[in-house]
């Protein structure tokens, strides 16, 4: 389903979100019907939505006639078939606890069309537990708004673990035309992107004061006016409600571990119903105090270096873990939080290494799991920064499939970067490996290319038909023309590529993997070409670059047979892999190996490359090619160097002149 197919949205639930999101929908122009449980509540949501309308009026945010206009596109109900039965979109937002939410879609299933999108507003449970309980986890995924959702602009947009990628931009185009702006979240994670950053971080400052190391007014003084946070960390819990930051803990001390333990003192506010401006007393006193008074003049910079390397733990799980980019993080916290600054780039000035030093002192001293460093906060302290240290341009492409990245100095890797789609190809991931390619060509610094998966699941386990599968004949074979030629391009660019193959090799991903100079797999790798499962046939060079490597016989094998099993110890007798490794040692082996062919003459490389593909079908144009080239390299300064070092028993240094 597209934008355009989308007419109808259904919101269930009329409290406080719920009848935001139906004003916002209805605002935009759709049909809204908005659903709950009893005729008083919806009514109550209704009412709320007419006069929030007549406030946008007042202001001249919106014209007179626009209010009626936008009413008579809501309709109240509370019978769930009459509400959900033509929805093209059914938004949920009823209370965030599990057991309602399956009641709720359980229900839903039942009368919903059935291409329906099915969109949970939770600020932190499971996409995929939810999606569980319907009969179409592909077309469901995570909404989240935040509130109250007429004024804030950020939504989340997260995917279940069998989210298909067209769902995904859907609704990322549903929340444009709401005229807000999505944030996608890769993985199913608890708190997704800003709770999982803001929550942790207040739950640190109420453990600061549970421990006596600093009070209400330090801290909320140092995260205000020394952090430069719009509101104070209790300020804000005040705010959004201690019993909603609780749950959301709850939910991640349970799911996460011990790191995400509430704070005695928050719990305390819990069981007192002390839970900020709602109940008239929270960390501040609203009913008898003065309410919110912050000094300006409490700044202490180590409550700010504790927050902040808090923070950086987040951030470096966030990055780490491929749950969200760091241009996603960043927009995140400044639109969800009103952040001037991302937390990406404010931890990056702070200092990587010196959040990592900080919280190894906490921990030494707590022994909390909270203060322990993530294993990713010490990659990324040893890296430096969370974006490149070196201050190059990759970090400022902005692919959506795929990311540029470079380990080492002469190393440029691909990383296909969908992990929580099996790092399956879309037609978008091919347009993007082709303008990746360029960049690493143009890239005078880039001598071998090291291409990757994301995560330790697979390398690539094929084509998401999902996202996107050729309508037609003629759509389908220039789909397959286009793949060839792009993957085709890893042949012919001038430096080595090498494959790191971890997990899955499937279809268009075994092929991808077939246009590399070396292939290098982990012990947990599997490898096939199962097309003729589907009644179909490598489209992207299988039928053609596979024989040239394992020989016409096992070509034939491995198409034919369509088996997704393959080992790679098979695969490496059959000549498809050249090396195998254990899971343990495989990510630095592969590195290492992209980096002594880095190290290689330039020149000679690119001339082997032309060569052998020119051979591959005319051997006398191979040669040809071969005794030329073998004569312009006696010209080249690499020549000289690669005699030079042999004569003096060193590494050579070759320039590529």
């Amino acid at each position: 389903m597209d934008l355009e197919d989308i007419n109808t949205v259904a919101v269930l639930g009329a409290g406080n979100m719920g009848h935001g999101i139906a004003e916002v929908a209805a605002l935009a122009g759709y049909d809204v019907a908005m659903r709950d449980i009893d005729e008083e509540i919806v009514q109550d949501g209704y009412d709320q939505i007419e006069w929030s309308l007549g406030k946008l009026a007042e202001s001249g945010q919106i014209e007179a006639a626009d209010v009626d206009e936008t009413l008579d596109r809501i309709t109240p109900l509370v019978e769930m078939s009459e509400a959900v039965s033509d929805a093209d979109v059914v938004i949920e937002a009823v209370p965030e606890r599990m057991d309602i939410k399956k009641d709720v879609y359980q229900e839903v299933e039942e009368s919903a069309p059935d291409d329906a999108i099915f969109a949970t507003n939770t600020s932190s449970l499971s996409i995929s537990e939810i999606a569980a309980v319907t009969a179409r986890p592909e077309r469901f995924c995570g909404m989240h708004f935040f509130n109250p959702p007429i004024r804030m602009p950020l939504v989340e947009v997260i995917s279940g673990e069998q989210t298909a990628e067209a769902t995904l931009d859907t609704i990322e185009a549903l929340a444009e035309d709401f005229e807000k702006t999505p944030v996608r979240v890769h993985k199913d994670e608890p708190g997704f992107i800003v709770n999982r950053v803001l929550v942790p971080l207040m739950n640190e400052a109420a453990w600061m004061l549970s421990e006596d190391e600093a009070t209400v007014e330090e801290i909320d003084s140092t995260t205000k006016y020394g952090m430069g946070q719009p509101m104070g960390a209790f300020e804000l819990g005040d705010m959004v409600g201690h019993d909603v930051s609780f749950h959301v803990l709850e939910y991640m001390h349970e799911e996460l571990g011990d790191a995400y333990e509430p704070a005695p003192a928050l719990v305390e506010t819990v069981e007192n119903e002390a839970l900020g401006r709602k109940t008239g007393k929270g960390f501040y006193d609203y009913e008898d105090g003065s309410g919110v008074e912050i000094p300006t003049d409490q700044v202490d910079e180590a409550i700010e270096d504790r927050l902040t390397a808090a923070m950086a733990n987040e951030v470096a799980r966030l990055l780490g873990g491929e749950i969200a980019t760091a241009d996603a993080i960043d927009e995140g916290l400044k639109l969800g939080g009103g952040w001037p600054e991302g937390p990406v780039k404010t931890v990056d000035e702070f200092g990587v290494e010196k959040a990592h030093t900080v919280l190894e002192e906490a921990y030494e001293e707590s022994g909390h799991e909270r203060h322990r460093p993530s294993d990713h906060l010490q990659e990324f302290a040893e890296r430096g920064a969370f974006r490149r240290a070196d201050g190059g341009d990759d970090d400022e492409v902005e692919y959506e499939t795929i990311r540029i990245e470079r380990p080492s100095d002469m190393v440029g890797q691909i990383v296909i970067d969908r992990p929580h789609r099996m790092n399956t190809i879309t037609t978008q991931m091919i347009d993007e490996l082709d303008d990746a390619i360029d960049r690493l060509v143009e890239d005078d610094d880039v001598r071998s290319v090291l291409l990757t998966g994301a995560g330790d699941r697979a390398f690539s386990a094929g084509f998401d038909a999902a996202s996107g599968a050729a309508g037609t004949g003629l759509e389908a074979a220039e789909l397959s023309r286009h793949g060839q030629q792009v993957f085709g391009r890893l042949e012919e660019i001038p430096m080595p590529v090498v494959a790191a193959i971890d997990g899955y090799a499937l279809g268009g991903g075994m092929e991808l993997a077939t246009c590399a100079d070396l292939r290098i797999a982990s012990e947990r790798s599997q490898f096939g070409q199962p097309e003729h499962n589907l009644g179909l046939i490598p489209g992207w060079g299988g039928t053609q670059r596979l024989r040239h490597i394992v020989g016409e016989g096992r070509a034939k094998e491995i198409i034919f047979t369509a088996r997704n099993d393959y080992d790679p110890e098979t695969m490496a007798d059959y000549g498809f892999v050249n090396e195998v490794v254990s899971n343990a040692e495989f990510e630095d082996r592969a590195l290492e190996l992209a980096e002594d062919l880095a190290a290689g003459p330039p020149i000679a490389m690119k001339f082997t490359k032309r060569a052998m593909l020119a051979g591959r079908d005319d051997t006398d144009a191979g040669l040809e090619l071969e005794s030329s080239s073998f004569g312009h390299l006696f010209t080249t300064d690499d020549l000289w160097e690669g005699l030079s070092a042999f004569q003096a028993d060193r590494e050579p240094e070759f320039q590529g002149e």
